[in-house]
């Protein structure tokens, strides 16, 4: 285990494992990792309001002059941006003889419709009306009223605490699977899956806490150390909480060790069927990271080659996470999961 004194901030980032062990060593998690628990958190997650709101993208994906093409909770979607950089969103489809707007071009913040030139300005126009959209500057959402959900529509979506993007590194990474969000959302409560499954990143993970079925909304965390791998026995160790504040997002924050104040905020937004009538959905996970150390602000400035890097670390990660997702619901599509 690495030593873990937050009286002592060394002067690197990183710690030495003092006491590795072989992945088949390390000591199982699976008693812990209660099914009941699990429910019970993906449960007190599920009821808790989010406005009808949708993550539809990364902001930083959304260019002036390309329209965006979605389809979310089965509704076919596009976006832009007009001449203020605002972004508009509404239905994908023409009202006119039902052209895909997301294959139209923008002009001056107007999408013209590429089949007969109606313009969209983002007003009401020809029987096309707009939906509420949010850019908070990380990621665009969209809200669904046209839809069974028995929640109360807010203005703006129910943002997460985040460090100040001035002084940030931001990256979102963007996947989709077969399954439905509630999948994404229990593979996250189950932080316990971590070493095991993923040991090419994470070591010596331990839940120190975990919430309990009829735990109070303040206590609805869990709290976990562990060590990201860098090379060998060199890591980097934190302290962690995951939190679920809506149906659809998990938040995990470090609160201790390097990075103290980084969110990693998880978006399971559904899509609709496939061709064979399988649910998929996306996942779209924003990292803000922070540091107070003098060179994260060279990271900062480097954020252009900073953000593939962690892409495709989140990619490899949600490989693996995709996989347990996608295997969750097929066994509850077919009255085979035991949890």
């Amino acid at each position: 285990m690495v030593s873990r004194d937050p009286a002592r901030r060394p002067r690197l980032p990183l710690g030495l494992r003092e006491r590795a062990v072989p992945w088949e060593r390390q000591r199982s998690t699976w008693r812990e990792a209660g099914p009941a628990l699990i429910a019970a958190a993906l449960r007190r997650a599920q009821v808790r309001p989010w406005g009808n709101w949708y993550v539809a993208g990364a902001s930083r994906d959304l260019t002036p002059d390309t329209p965006w093409g979605r389809v979310i909770a089965g509704q076919e979607i596009v976006m832009w941006r007009d001449a203020r950089g605002r972004v508009v969103a509404g239905p994908g489809q023409c009202p006119h003889l039902g052209a895909p707007l997301k294959d139209s071009p923008v002009r001056c913040g107007t999408l013209i419709c590429h089949w007969h030139g109606l313009a969209l300005t983002g007003a009401p126009t020809a029987g096309w009306e707009p939906l509420p959209a949010y850019d908070d500057g990380v990621l665009i959402w969209v809200r669904l009223d046209a839809t069974d959900s028995p929640q109360v529509p807010s203005p703006e979506p129910m943002l997460t605490r985040r460090p100040g993007l001035e002084r940030s590194l931001v990256s979102v990474y963007t996947t989709a699977g077969t399954c439905e969000p509630e999948d994404i959302v229990a593979n996250r409560l189950d932080p316990w899956h971590g070493a095991w499954f993923h040991p090419y990143a994470f070591v010596d993970l331990t839940v120190v806490s975990a919430p309990g079925r009829d735990c109070s909304e303040e206590d609805d965390a869990f709290v976990v150390d562990v060590s990201f791998k860098v090379a060998g026995r060199v890591v980097v160790p934190v302290r962690a909480t995951f939190t679920a504040p809506g149906p659809r997002t998990v938040v995990m924050r470090i609160t201790r060790g390097e990075g103290e104040g980084s969110v990693v905020e998880t978006h399971a937004t559904p899509l609709g069927t496939d061709a064979r009538g399988r649910p998929r959905t996306a996942v779209v996970e924003a990292v803000v990271a922070t540091s107070d150390r003098p060179g994260f602000r060279v990271a900062h400035l480097l954020g252009p080659i900073a953000r593939p890097l962690i892409r495709h670390t989140a990619g490899r990660l949600w490989r693996d996470d995709l996989a347990y997702a996608e295997r969750r619901w097929l066994l509850r599509s077919t009255g085979r999961f035991p949890g």
